[in-house]
């Protein structure tokens, strides 16, 4: 028997007692009520798990990315690249895979297609730590080879994680790969590009990649154009510094 029920019993006895002029125990009507409220009384579970936030799912990615051996990309690298930025962006950038720059230091875009990146960032009134930017692929390819599609296959789950976590408004892929990787399409950069698609409910940009702009310098106009229409997306303002154009 629980105490509860003790209780209960004991309480039921007492108040029979007074009703019928036996009172031989010093008990008040208020103590039964007391008694009343203790067997009333429920324990308070424990709290429940708490929800992972967008940061602890970025960092489980990173851990296993950094462990992953799923296809031999793992043998060749010098440093996973998970990605870097916000964990509440409004826009995530996504890239083919990891560069020379990338490989050795870790982070997505530091080398000259990172710099043109962070211009096209700045221009459109955001910092680097406002995006988020990854990649389709978290390990560099060698010499910077395309990106197999088994390799693509094998980590996109790890970027798929990310943007749910991250949520972002809208996703801006650089380049044909990403774009391919992403949106599983065959159409051409030059034909996808400045034209919205969806991924998983998430409006998506395809546009130029920076390296691609260092080479062909004239195609920065039309770039300038999509990243502009983002910002209409967004109700952005395009910022007065980049009337003119991309720098």
């Amino acid at each position: 028997m629980s105490l509860n029920d003790v209780l209960s019993d004991l309480g039921k006895y007492l108040e029979f007692e007074i009703e019928e002029g036996r009172n031989t125990a010093a008990v008040s009507k208020q103590s039964l009520a007391a008694l009343g409220r203790r067997r009333s009384a429920r324990p308070v579970p424990p709290p429940g798990p708490m929800t992972p936030t967008a940061e602890d799912a970025l960092a489980g990615v990173a851990e296993e990315v950094a462990r992953c051996t799923k296809c031999s990309l793992h043998e060749t690298r010098t440093k996973p690249v998970p990605g870097q930025g916000s964990a509440r962006p409004e826009i995530m950038f996504i890239g083919e895979a990891p560069g020379y720059d990338e490989d050795r230091q870790g982070l997505p875009f530091v080398g000259r297609a990172g710099e043109l990146l962070t211009k096209m960032i700045d221009a459109m009134g955001f910092t680097r730590e406002e995006v988020f930017i990854g990649n389709i692929l978290k390990c560099r390819p060698p010499n910077n080879r395309v990106p197999l599609p088994d390799e693509m296959d094998t980590c996109l789950p790890y970027l798929k994680r990310q943007i749910a976590a991250l949520c972002p408004k809208v996703i801006i892929t650089l380049g044909a790969t990403a774009a391919k990787g992403l949106l599983d399409t065959t159409t051409g950069i030059t034909k996808l590009r400045g034209q919205w698609r969806r991924f998983e409910g998430i409006d998506v940009m395809p546009t130029y990649h920076p390296a691609y702009l260092l080479r062909t310098p004239s195609a920065k106009r039309e770039a300038w154009e999509d990243l502009k229409a983002v910002l209409e997306h967004l109700g952005r303002p395009i910022p007065e510094r980049s009337q003119k154009g991309n720098r």
